[in-house]
């Protein structure tokens, strides 16, 4: 999952090459199917510090494309925040292009506050043998190199690959082009033994032919690209996940508050090119 910002799987490629048509990117790439999935919004807890006494809001997150013709994904993030003495409309969109076996991540984010643009960042990121290398186009244009990194579909390849082994823990430095675009972030991802739905499980009879498949129980935590994983992280996610990359009952740990999400509506999309040229 992309990360949602508050003041938050992602995925590959582009057209590709007759040398690529059975790259292990590709491949691993196809076990991910284009969905768009909407989430309900609502504020689990929060501290005295945050100043927040009541939240809601949706996320919608959208996933399109193939592991060959390339990979899409448009994200929403609306939440209505009730500071007590007045009332906050946040809005964040964000789109985001993978393209696996080139090395290449583009991103653009536009952050609303009560409608007006108060943020804006774009830029596009490329990999090469010794560093990640970003172009930022917004707010202004400069270029940054930082320490090779994953990309979010990456990673979550790589989160099912160990789900699937049954390895429950691993540590991975991606970039997402979240926050101000500069900078990648470490995680540390623990998988839970796979599962099956129980009949008492909010949302799983949102997920359409799913609702009964089994799902691995995950936690991602986020930490600053400092080295030092033994710090409180800035962002916590937990999800249940599918093996298709499909994700719902979403906990989104911000510090002084915390979100839950609930799938309301899932759709399954076209599949797009199957056959890689």
């Amino acid at each position: 999952m992309l990360r949602p910002l508050l003041g938050a799987a992602l995925i590959a490629g582009s057209v590709v090459s007759p040398a690529w048509s059975s790259s292990p990117a590709i491949e691993a790439a196809k076990v991910l199917i284009p969905h768009r999935a909407v989430y309900e919004l609502k504020l689990k807890n929060a501290s005295d510090r945050a100043g927040i006494e009541g939240m809601t809001g949706r996320m919608v997150y959208e996933f399109s494309g193939s592991a060959c013709a390339g990979f899409t994904t448009n994200f929403r993030f609306v939440t209505r925040v009730d500071m007590g003495e007045q009332m906050r409309l946040t809005d964040q969109q964000t789109t985001t292009f993978e393209n696996a076996n080139a090395g290449e991540f583009r991103f653009e984010t536009k952050s609303f506050t009560d409608e007006q643009l108060d943020k804006q960042v774009a830029g596009s990121a490329k990999e090469d043998a010794n560093a990640l290398k970003v172009a930022l186009a917004k707010p202004d244009t400069r270029e940054v190199q930082l320490t090779p990194s994953k990309f979010p579909t990456q990673h979550m390849l790589e989160v099912i690959d160990n789900a699937r082994k049954g390895n429950r823990f691993f540590e991975q430095r991606i970039f997402d082009g979240s926050e101000d675009g500069d900078q990648s972030l470490l995680t540390s991802t623990i998988i839970g033994a796979q599962q099956q739905p129980k009949p008492d499980d909010a949302d799983a009879g949102q997920a359409g032919e799913f609702a009964k498949k089994p799902y691995w129980p995950v936690t991602m935590a986020y930490y600053n690209d400092d080295g030092k994983t033994d710090e409180l992280p800035v962002y916590r996610m937990s999800f249940k996940l599918y093996d298709n990359g499909i994700t719902r009952d979403l906990t989104m740990d911000y510090g002084d508050f915390v979100l839950s999400g609930t799938l309301t509506k899932l759709e399954l999309l076209d599949k797009g090119q199957e056959t890689c040229r």
